[in-house]
């Protein structure tokens, strides 16, 4: 999607009550809101555009130390919540957040977390949320494992890059 045609987009939505719309094209996703103003008996319509690239969640395996090595105390300290520590188990994978934003368990407060620890997981399996900039994006699972753990704490800031949940694969 070019320019012109997103161009074209905002003033074929500025001319409608439509509020909102969302394109997605191969690696591009585009949305476009209107917020409606009120002043007396008219209004208006000013349109906003959020473009973002879609990126999966990575996916990295956790290195594990040498058969004759040993372990570093914080490569045995499960007890942190932030994600600093990692757990001594063979074969682990780390699920990164691909994204800055805001960490949810949940699709919202009133429901069931999407995983808990122990849960099986397979490819396109939603793990969480992370909200950026007032879009809900869906993290899905790129490996077929179980949970070991969650490092992120429900509705916590997330950085990109920041490891989020550790898998065993199958």
């Amino acid at each position: 999607m070019n320019f012109k045609q997103i161009k074209e987009l905002i003033e074929l939505v500025d001319g409608t009550t439509i509020s909102e719309v969302c394109i997605e094209q191969d690696e591009l996703k585009v949305v476009i809101k209107t917020k409606h103003y009120h002043s007396g008996e008219s209004s208006f319509s000013a349109p906003m555009i959020q473009q973002m690239p879609m990126a999966p969640a990575p996916v990295v395996p956790v290195a594990q130390p040498s058969a004759g090595a040993t372990p570093s105390p914080a490569a045995t300290d499960n007890s942190s919540a932030d994600g600093a520590s990692e757990v001594a188990a063979d074969n682990l994978i780390t699920v990164k957040s691909p994204m800055i934003g805001t960490f949810y368990r949940s699709p919202s407060p009133d429901k069931p977390p999407f995983i808990k620890i122990g849960d099986q997981v397979t490819p396109k399996s939603v793990l969480c949320i992370v909200e950026a900039m007032k879009l809900f994006n869906e993290i899905e699972s790129e490996v077929s494992g179980k949970i070991v753990k969650i490092l992120v704490d429900d509705a916590s800031p997330v950085e990109y890059d920041q490891p989020l949940f550790l898998v065993q694969p199958d």
